[in-house]
């Protein structure tokens, strides 16, 4: 395979991954959410979540955040499913899509993406433990700024959310996002006239 065949591949995906920028998480449109967060929004603020739980866990941070970036990259192809449609839609396994997005990248990239889903979605790792919580935790954390917006249909995506966290870090957090403000952190730049 020629270098110029592995960087059309790698770009192939890169494209592909961006459209999660404008595929919206269908699951905030039941809560009545009119324009909902997209998918690489989600995975973004996983990312850092994943970061910050991977730290307090003592795990390797750079290894959650890589999972929480690709957690949700096979929705380019299923969409965002609704935890409801899952009762009736059987889908493709998340590995499998990744083996068929990745195909034509340079085989470095295959095993590093692929090896970070196929961690995830196994579970097992603390690792991967961590990046699931990450994934619920800012389900759960979006619920409380939409609730603070005024949003009151979100309830129960807090508490699947909370009940699904597995670290001890993450049920802290948790407690945090329900106890405080979203926009708190505005307060640092309060000025005394």
């Amino acid at each position: 395979m020629s270098d110029d065949h592995d960087a059309a591949g790698a770009m192939s995906f890169i494209f592909e991954a961006g459209t999660l920028k404008r595929a919206a998480r269908t699951g905030w449109w039941i809560a009545g959410i009119k324009d909902p967060e997209s998918i690489a929004e989600h995975s973004f603020r996983t990312a850092i979540i994943g970061m910050i739980l991977a730290a307090m866990e003592g795990a390797d941070p750079a290894r959650v955040s890589m999972m929480c970036l690709l957690h949700d990259t096979q929705e380019t192809r299923i969409t965002d499913i609704p935890h409801i449609a899952k009762r009736y839609l059987t889908a493709a396994a998340n590995t499998d899509i990744t083996a068929d997005q990745v195909a034509d990248c340079p085989p470095a990239a295959v095993d590093v993406i692929t090896g970070a889903v196929t961690e995830y979605e196994a579970g097992e790792t603390l690792e991967a433990v961590v990046a699931r919580d990450a994934d619920k935790l800012e389900c759960l954390v979006q619920a409380v700024e939409y609730r603070h917006q005024g949003t009151d249909t979100v309830q129960r995506w807090i508490d699947s959310s909370r009940a699904a966290l597995k670290t001890a870090s993450a049920h802290r957090l948790a407690d945090a996002a329900l106890s405080g403000q979203p926009l708190a952190w505005l307060n640092t730049f309060r000025t005394t006239a």
